[in-house]
């Protein structure tokens, strides 16, 4: 009897001994099925960023080479000899300093009052409280919907009246009005996730709107200001139709209308077409990628908000 007990007593100890046993298993098996989806999941996204990168690599691959390595096959990413040169030429044939120049002086202009214009408009929608508000809002995200070219004939018969004719103004002036509908959602949409707290707060304390939306607001908002920056930096870098039509003369032009100018009149030297090109890309890029945190933070914090 004696013997039957201890038989029992043992077996159970041994399946206790053996449960932690058990559980290091199953857990070093969950950890290794998470690793390796994970590692499949990175290994999915390299290869379609890799897809994605492969015209982008290949034009800066060939801003580097001879005219005759250009097209050849299997294709050569890594030129044996770099033509450097190549680049030199580029700026010889056009003035692309000037054209980068103007560039600059415009996308500098148009952010400004995008962000300006944009958050002032947003803090309006967003945190205070005014008859029609919720309908002004709906009419502004109702704008997104209409195509651009639709305003194309208008805005020109109206900078043509102003006398705004070959100069920057047309491509500058209308963002301090708030023409940017989507940056002005991202930042209500932001806006609307800082609790009213601190507005009420500041009030009591004296503050106005202005001394709210500039001490306390958008020192809390960075993220979606540099997301909004971002954003808007590239839309007027890479904007070709607008400077097409309100710049006419060559002294005025953008780098989309030089590099655009450059591939139509010598469009048989690639290299030094690839070159321009590159030369267009590297700023945007260098500036991404130092801005990549709060552009992405910037995105996955706007939406929030639930007033």
């Amino acid at each position: 009897m004696q013997k039957g007990k201890v038989a029992k007593v043992d077996s159970g100890s041994g399946a206790t001994a053996a449960s932690p046993v058990a559980q290091l298993w199953a857990g070093h098996r969950k950890q290794i099925l998470t690793t390796s989806s994970h590692t499949l999941l990175h290994m999915v996204l390299i290869a379609a960023s890799l897809t994605f990168l492969a015209p982008t690599l290949w034009m800066i691959s060939s801003s580097l080479k001879a005219s005759t390595e250009i097209f050849v096959h299997p294709i050569v990413w890594i030129p044996k000899d770099p033509q450097w040169d190549n680049y030199l030429e580029a700026f010889r044939r056009v003035d692309l300093l000037r054209f980068a120049a103007n560039t600059g002086i415009i996308v500098f202009f148009a952010v400004l009052g995008t962000v300006i214009s944009g958050c002032m408009v947003a803090y309006s929608l967003a945190r205070l409280r005014w008859p029609g508000r919720d309908f002004f809002f709906s009419l502004v995200m109702a704008t997104m919907m209409l195509p651009g070219v639709v305003t194309i004939v208008p805005r020109f018969i109206l900078f043509r009246t102003l006398g705004w004719i070959d100069t920057f103004l047309p491509l500058t002036v209308p963002y301090w009005f708030g023409t940017a509908t989507f940056s002005i959602f991202l930042m209500r949409q932001f806006f609307r996730t800082i609790p009213l707290e601190l507005d009420e707060a500041a009030r009591i304390d004296g503050a106005g709107n202005y001394r709210i939306l500039f001490q306390i607001i958008l020192p809390l908002s960075k993220p979606v200001l540099a997301t909004v920056a971002v954003f808007s930096l590239l839309w007027r870098y890479n904007e070709f139709m607008n400077p097409l039509i309100y710049l006419n003369r060559m002294d005025l032009w953008t780098l989309a209308l030089g590099v655009r100018f450059f591939n139509s009149r010598w469009n048989s030297m690639w290299e030094l077409v690839f070159a321009s090109g590159t030369v267009m890309l590297v700023p945007v890029l260098i500036l991404f990628v130092a801005a990549q945190r709060y552009f992405i933070q910037g995105i996955t914090m706007t939406g929030f908000g639930g007033r």
